[in-house]
């Protein structure tokens, strides 16, 4: 039956006189995927418990996460628009940018380097004078062998005093797993948890870090022309993935169970947890400037471009405008 007169103007009396207290309909949360740099490990605990806790959610972003396939790959897919934010190695993306990607850090969550040489705990490698005489697993080309001759420089090691035998990333495990290689080169909260879930046994990593190696690693990137065309998601996003990682580092074993809450598969908890918690320190800026997550120091990036120009196969000309690869203007205050 057609409404009356009165009771048309009756429902538009109810929606231009409604109480300014009455609750309007929420605005659509905006989806996002973020791919990760590889496979899920202990590193990448803060963004599902981020998600879990409704931290991204609070923010209006609608958070899909993806594992990726390597740094190198998840920059040509976000300079592709494929996705909107990944989270790479930021001096695997600088060489990309500086050759044309259209791409930006707008965070950089590990201000020191995970780099490493690790073995068994039981073979007593503990500084680099022990790795002299020892068997050593790189795979050619990838980040960490790159910035392995700066590691030899600054300790005074030769090549000539160990052995290098050579492989993949799954290659260079089993060597160490199966004792055809004293130590491998690999992250200290990623291979070293990959050998304990397969053996049991306990790692000890010789981090770079210590020994004067500083640059930067794992950082968030967009494409430039969502910074251009949409800001304020920028902004939210990483308004989020911050407070992901403060209340990731309280909650550790509950950010490593939120990877398995959305990924059974996706390990271990006992060593995710330990991947977690030997994450927490990287996050520390080593200039002593950085007060919160993501925001990287000017002097951090600089040194880094300077390593890698002089070992990491990175174009000279990205030591002209440092800027032209990271931002702190989307993060929060």
């Amino acid at each position: 039956m057609p409404a009356t007169k009165e009771q048309v103007l009756a429902a538009l009396a109810a929606v231009f006189f409604a109480s300014p207290f009455t609750a309007s309909p929420a605005a659509a949360a905006d989806k996002v995927v973020l791919m990760l740099n590889w496979y899920v490990y202990g590193e990448h605990a803060p963004f599902y418990y981020g998600k879990e806790k409704g931290i991204y959610a609070g923010e209006g972003i609608d958070l899909e996460i993806q594992e990726g396939r390597g740094s190198g790959t998840v920059t040509q897919v976000v300079a592709a628009k494929s996705m909107q934010f990944g989270y790479v190695d930021v001096p695997t993306m600088m060489r990309a940018a500086v050759k044309g990607a259209p791409v930006l850090a707008v965070g950089v969550a590990l201000e020191t380097n995970p780099m490493s040489a690790m073995g068994f705990v039981d073979k007593n490698i503990r500084k680099p004078e022990d790795i002299k005489g020892k068997t050593v697993a790189t795979t050619p080309g990838d980040s960490m062998s790159q910035i392995w001759p700066l590691f030899l420089k600054k300790t005074g090691l030769k090549e000539t005093d160990f052995k290098t035998v050579s492989g993949d990333a799954t290659t260079k495990l089993n060597a160490v797993i199966n004792n055809q290689a004293d130590l491998l080169l690999g992250y200290v909260m990623d291979q070293s948890m990959k050998i304990k879930d397969a053996t049991g046994r306990d790692v000890y990593p010789i981090k770079f870090s210590d020994y004067g190696v500083n640059l930067v690693s794992s950082g968030i990137i967009t494409h430039k022309d969502m910074i251009k065309e949409n800001p304020d998601l920028v902004r939210r996003f990483m308004a989020a993935s911050t407070k992901s990682i403060e209340a990731a580092t309280k909650d550790p074993k509950g950010a490593a169970q939120a990877i398995l809450n959305a990924n059974p598969k996706g390990g271990k908890i006992e060593t995710l947890t330990q991947g977690f918690e030997l994450t927490i320190p990287l996050y520390k800026d080593p200039t002593g400037k950085g007060s919160r997550p993501f925001n990287v120091a000017d002097a951090n990036m600089s040194d880094t471009i300077n390593v890698m120009v002089e070992y990491g196969g990175l174009d000279a000309k990205a030591k002209e405008n440092p800027k032209d690869y990271y931002t702190n203007d989307y993060l929060p205050k």
